[in-house]
């Protein structure tokens, strides 16, 4: 199974029924608790469109992860997608974020670590970041907690 492959099956399985302010909650504790354990450098961010539900930096994370975790919430808020399979779609076909397609690359980044946060019934109303390791890793982290709280492990 291709990465693609692979994480179109986990944006069809991670889905919430409902999410709001305390579901952010527990899933921004949920990753803090888990990097913590892993004593992960990373901050992680989870935000809507117009606003910010959860944040957190831990130690090692510098302020540039802050700014990653922006710049890879707002492809994976933009595009519907995780900001890892955004990034293998471009490499695959030779390319990345760019003017020429809109997308400004202070503005986004399409690499591993964000991934949409979808409702049932009602499709993408957040993003779950997390930055401070490598693309791949970012986005496990995220997959673990995610199946572990919907029980899809």
């Amino acid at each position: 199974m291709s990465l693609i492959d692979t994480i179109d099956k986990q944006e069809a399985h991670l889905v919430f029924k409902a999410f709001d302010e305390l579901a952010a909650l527990d899933l921004g504790q949920r990753l803090v608790t888990l990097a913590l354990s892993q004593k992960a450098p990373v901050v992680i961010d989870i935000r809507t469109p117009d606003r910010t539900l959860f944040h957190a930096a831990l130690p090692g994370a510098s302020p540039d992860n802050d700014h990653w975790a922006r710049r890879k919430s707002n492809v994976a808020l933009r595009f519907h997608k995780a900001s890892l399979r955004v990034g293998e779609t471009n490499r695959l076909r030779d390319r990345g974020v760019t003017p020429d397609l809109g997308l400004d690359p202070l503005d986004y980044a399409d690499h591993g670590g964000s991934f949409p946060i979808r409702v049932a019934g009602t499709g993408v109303v957040a993003a779950v970041t997390v930055s401070g390791l490598k693309s791949q890793e970012d986005h496990d982290m995220i997959i673990a907690v995610l199946e572990d709280m919907l029980g899809k492990a």
